[in-house]
């Protein structure tokens, strides 16, 4: 499906890293993996995004996503707080909980300042950004196909940025990982299509150490 240029225009701002949604300032659990050792190199920062490309991202992000599109279509407010409760439910660590709680309201407020209409539905929109994100792509014709590219580009960028910044890597490195990871889209959008509800959920327990011991990490960059 084909995207108008008005709505094209609008999914590049959705994830834009000046959306100030405050996403540049989380690693998600990089930044103690470094601290560690886990991630010392390009190969090694590749593996770890390309873990939860398959995991979390898969199993959960996009899946959730696009069943929050379809609620978002149809007005069903009870599938949108289910949503909500089961993606809070599968960030596993205090960390990456309030990374989704944090940058909802962020982009809540953001959503509101360009539609009205956002303001009916604040509460569902303050309980997780991909509650925004969905509603935004709803609204602004964004095809949930081209949605789940704008929000796994998001998510690859963040993270590789992060991991350039930590290890340190350079721009070159980072380029590359975005581009090897970024040809597997198609083939996890997919896949995530195509997914039951019972086939959702997924645990990336390295992850979710890091995500933990970061939490105490003596000296950090980033909030998570």
């Amino acid at each position: 499906m084909h995207m108008n240029d008005a709505s094209l225009a609008r999914l590049f701002q959705l994830i834009s890293p000046s959306l100030p949604i405050g996403g540049y300032s989380y690693s998600q659990g990089v930044e103690w993996a470094v601290e560690q050792g886990w991630i010392s190199n390009e190969v090694e920062a590749q593996e770890w995004l390309n873990g939860l490309l398959h995991t979390n991202m898969l199993y959960v992000d996009l899946p959730v996503l696009l069943r929050m599109m379809r609620a978002w279509n149809s007005g069903d407010e009870q599938a949108l707080a289910r949503w909500n409760e089961y993606l809070l439910a599968s960030r596993e660590t205090a960390e990456l909980r309030q990374e989704e709680v944090h940058r909802a309201r962020a982009f809540t407020d953001v959503l509101i300042n360009l539609e009205q209409s956002a303001a009916s539905v604040r509460p569902l929109l303050l309980k997780t950004q991909h509650a925004c994100f969905s509603f935004a792509c709803v609204r602004w014709g964004i095809a949930p196909q081209q949605a789940s590219y704008g929000l796994l580009w998001s998510w690859l960028e963040n993270l590789t940025l992060a991991a350039v910044k930590i290890i340190p890597l350079g721009q070159a490195a980072g380029q590359r990982i975005l581009f090897n990871l970024s040809q597997q889209f198609v083939q996890i959008i997919g896949q995530a299509l195509q997914l039951e509800d019972d086939d959702l959920g997924a645990s990336c327990m390295a992850q979710t150490i890091a995500s933990c011991r970061h939490e105490t990490q003596y000296s950090r960059l980033f909030r998570s």
